[in-house]
């Protein structure tokens, strides 16, 4: 299969292309998951600004599919607009047109076409709309199915910030420490992400493409409707957006991971913040608490399952010695030999462990019971992942010392 990429070097191109090379390259099974078969031998064309006529040409002459992302978003003179939308559009279709080739072909329109609201004087949105009717006049005269969705405000890595994207530009800006403005935090976006978007692209390739009609901004699914749109979107205010973005830039302090469930907006806008942290922020330094033992540091908190630390235990040392009432706790040696015990509070009975790398193992530490650990080596460090089911709190540790063993 021959898939021709207009835009290529665009935000959505730029996604498009690398899912389609990692797939070629056989990097990536997820067209299989979705359902597309036979896409580890297609051919990519991908055509952009700097690209050549003949380019184009080679291109239509016998591709299979074409994705037309290729579009101008904002130029100096809005009178380009017509010209960079619908008039390399209407170059497209009549180069298809001169080597009669009828494969189907989708457009990225845009949201604003629909001239309603706020978008009602949008020269951008007039040319996405005679970008639409083109493509709608060439599937009548030429018989070739076409697939135009209008997207609503998309994010995710590599859009470019200060651009036409306020996620992009609220990620940036957070993550350098620049200012933001925003006029009204209860403005609502629409939101769709990159990654759902090339994954419904890749849909249309297998004729799963998911029809619309629109009722006024909205896509009302209806199986023959001229349209196409993606289903997962998600409607977040602005100032939501920006509350989220502040707790990912305090997290090197807090070390607090937010709830990222799978599929939620928290999730896809986390992974959009990280892709824009300028290199010294990519790495933060943890508090390390250490005596003559060695050393304990807090790695990760979470909102409501708990924190993680890390516990390295010099040669022949015990450490813990206390209980809890309520807390529990999880150890995970994975460097080292050493000796858990634990003693049931007001019994004499200990319960030993001997734990090491060579077969990592998880071991609770129960509520009610003193328990330590003990570096058996005389010469290596002993490193243990500790989880904990809530978060270290000084006003209430429920940290009571009592040793394992009575002397």
């Amino acid at each position: 299969m021959k898939i021709l990429v207009t835009g290529s070097g665009g935000f959505v191109g730029k996604n498009l292309v690398s899912f389609l090379e990692n797939i070629r390259d056989g990097k990536d099974q997820m067209h299989k998951i979705i359902g597309v078969e036979n896409l580890e031998s297609i051919e990519i064309c991908s055509y952009d600004i700097d690209s050549k006529q003949e380019e184009l040409e080679a291109a239509c002459k016998d591709c299979n599919f074409i994705f037309h992302l290729a579009g101008v978003n904002r130029p100096e003179d809005p009178s380009e607009f017509m010209r960079g939308n619908f008039g390399f559009t209407s170059m497209l279709l009549n180069t298809l047109k001169k080597y009669h080739n009828t494969c189907p072909v989708m457009l990225s329109s845009s949201i604003q076409a629909t001239l309603i609201g706020r978008y009602g004087t949008s020269d951008y949105g007039k040319s996405k709309l005679a970008g639409e009717e083109l493509f709608f006049q060439y599937a009548k005269e030429t018989g070739a199915k076409v697939f135009i969705y209008r997207f609503p405000n998309l994010f995710g890595k590599w859009c470019k910030p200060n651009y036409n994207s306020v996620i992009a530009t609220f990620c940036y800006n957070i993550a350098n420490n620049l200012p933001i403005t925003v006029n009204d935090r209860s403005t609502e976006l629409e939101l769709l992400y990159i990654d759902d978007l090339v994954e419904e692209m890749l849909k249309i390739l297998n004729g799963e493409a998911h029809h619309c009609e629109f009722n006024g901004v909205k896509a009302i699914e209806k199986a023959e409707g001229r349209y196409c749109y993606v289903p997962t979107t998600y409607k977040v205010t602005l100032g939501e957006i920006v509350d989220l973005l502040e707790q990912f830039h305090r997290q090197p302090e807090t070390l607090v991971i937010l709830e990222i469930p799978d599929g939620s907006f928290v999730k896809k806008l986390y992974s959009t913040y990280l892709s824009y942290l300028p290199k010294e922020k990519t790495i933060f330094s943890l508090k390390m608490n250490t005596d003559d033992r060695g050393s304990f540091t807090e790695l990760l908190k979470t909102e409501s399952c708990g924190q993680f630390s890390v516990n390295i235990s010099k040669p022949g040392t015990t450490k813990g010695q206390h209980w809890h009432h309520t807390k529990w706790e999880i150890f995970i040696v994975v460097s080292g030999h050493g000796l858990i015990q634990q003693r049931k509070i007001g019994t004499e009975e200990i319960v030993e462990f001997e734990v090491s790398s060579d077969k990592i193992e998880a071991v609770y530490m129960l509520p009610g019971y003193t328990h330590n650990i003990i570096n058996l080596s005389e010469t290596e460090n002993l490193v243990t992942l500790m989880w904990a089911n809530e978060q270290f709190d000084q006003k209430h540790p429920d940290t009571f010392r009592e040793p394992v063993k009575f002397l």
